[in-house]
């Protein structure tokens, strides 16, 4: 089973005031990520199959590579479509919340939408300049299992999950396929293959097409400037440049240190910093 797990070496958790950790339990992948004195320290990344055994080896990773152990984290925050099932987790916190308050946090007080494109769902977030949660749209039906989709087509297609985002990049076309359905693309997909059709414009044109599926909540919802773009899908180029030429808008620049898919944890360990420094208080 995959995991990832790093580390920031140069923090010394033994002189910290504050450890916390955030625990994200998603559809498809479980993230942990721990802070020390409000600095990421410790990361760590396992694919979601039972939610509570999946929390359970996500923070064991990150343990595992340092010589913290559970009892040494002062408070645990649990948060994703399984934050129920987190069986060491002090307080529970909606991924809606976490996520606008991770994205504020790492772009800063200028973002109003934060669009969270996860392997289950997809949410479009509107924020203040404080992190605050004003409205939500939140669908799994017109934009669901997108990510887990663009992994069986990725299979389909003998390509790497990483690798078929860049590979619409390199298209001048885009094949014409249905945007109502993800597996009826797929089979439409397959059946331009099996035709001969080029296989970088079929790509093409199923990110398209599942771009646009996404761009139909985010119209719903509403997209304010400034926007910000989380979860695994953020870091498929393909999926974003499409968005951004349908919904007509420029997602704020990623950060090169950050893993956007990591961004929910990270607002679940700063909800658990402000519980545990108000509570010290």
């Amino acid at each position: 089973m995959s995991e990832h797990v790093s580390i920031n070496l140069s923090i010394d958790w033994t002189k910290a005031k504050t450890v916390v950790a955030g625990v994200d339990i998603g559809a498809v992948n479980s993230k942990v990520i721990i802070l020390v004195d409000g600095q990421p320290y410790i990361y760590s990344q396992v694919k979601t199959r039972i939610p509570e055994e999946s929390a359970i080896r996500a923070i064991n990773a990150a343990l595992d590579k340092t010589d913290l152990t559970l009892e040494n984290i002062q408070c645990i925050v649990g948060t994703g479509c399984g934050k129920k099932q987190v069986p060491f987790a002090h307080k529970t916190i909606s991924e809606i919340a976490c996520g606008a308050a991770g994205a504020v946090h790492i772009w800063g007080p200028s973002v109003r939408t934060v669009l969270d494109v996860g392997g289950q769902s997809c949410k479009v977030i509107h924020v203040t300049e404080k992190s605050r949660v004003t409205a939500f749209l939140w669908n799994d039906k017109c934009a669901a299992g997108i990510g887990r989709s663009i992994e069986t087509f990725a299979d389909l297609v003998n390509k790497e999950v990483t690798e078929i985002g860049n590979i619409a990049l390199r298209s001048d076309k885009s094949a014409q396929l249905s945007d109502f359905c993800a597996i009826y693309a797929q089979s439409e997909a397959l059946d331009l293959i099996r035709s001969k059709e080029p296989l970088e414009e079929v790509i093409a044109g199923y990110h398209h097409a599942m771009a646009k599926r996404i761009s139909t909540l985010a119209d719903r919802a509403g997209v304010k400037k400034d926007l910000v773009i989380i979860g695994g899908l953020a870091k498929n180029q393909g999926i974003i440049n499409s968005l951004e030429s349908i919904l007509k808008i420029s997602r704020l620049a990623p950060k090169s240190e950050w893993d956007p898919a990591l961004t929910v944890a990270l607002g679940a360990a700063l909800f658990a910093d402000a519980f545990l420094l108000r509570n010290s208080a």
